[in-house]
């Protein structure tokens, strides 16, 4: 397998390093965490399968997370990621799992997701990939793509709609970039940490008003 190597935290904004890096090893990926290691996390803010919530996930990549959720028994799931390449892959590797689909689409300007039409959004390491340089003041191509991606997000959920955000960053630095008091006036941070686990992360939970 070829080795992973850490590019500048810049290139991860781009679709091309990730045309790249899947064509060059498609294994699946999970970043942070796998979907067993989430399970408490989810299970505590999903709506239960039965009310067929429409999942998306965002810079979903060839995360495991889609096809264990379909196993949990959620049927209504929307993958998007603007690396082409990954889109083709998944589509042809869970083309037998009903209610998956796999779109080509830049979180920041998500076309062909309708106003109010998700139930629950999920990010799992993708606002991350967006943020470099400095921590205390980012860069201004990090303000402009991180605000156009939580405008998008916030357009996309209905009413009572939940984002699921799961990160290895202090909340601290990553509050200023998601807060929407006019969207979501309070959100909940948790931290999620496994018996003997060596780093750190925190899922944040926000529920649209």
């Amino acid at each position: 397998m070829p080795r992973r190597t850490s590019p500048p935290l810049e290139a991860l904004a781009a679709p091309e390093y990730w045309d790249t890096r899947y064509a060059t090893d498609p294994t699946p990926f999970d970043w942070f965490r796998n979907p067993t290691s989430i399970h408490p996390f989810l299970t505590r803010h999903l709506p239960p399968p039965t009310s067929d919530p429409p999942i998306l996930h965002l810079g979903c990549g060839n995360s495991l997370l889609p096809e264990d959720l379909h196993k949990r028994g959620y049927r209504d799931q929307i993958s998007v990621d603007f690396s082409e390449v990954v889109i083709r892959d998944m589509r042809a590797k869970c083309e037998g799992f009903e209610g998956l689909r796999w779109e080509v689409m830049d979180i920041r300007d998500m076309r062909g997701v309708g106003d109010g039409e998700v139930g629950v959004a999920i990010d799992k390491g993708t606002l991350d990939a967006m943020i470099s340089g400095s921590v205390w003041d980012p860069p201004e191509e990090v303000k402009s793509n991180t605000k156009a991606y939580i405008n998008e997000v916030a357009r996309v959920l209905k009413s009572g709609g939940l984002f699921l955000y799961i990160t290895y960053r202090q909340p601290h630095f990553v509050k200023p970039i998601i807060t929407r008091e006019d969207v979501w006036p309070d959100f909940k941070i948790e931290n999620i940490q496994e018996e003997g686990g060596m780093f750190e992360y925190f899922g944040f939970v926000m529920r649209k008003k």
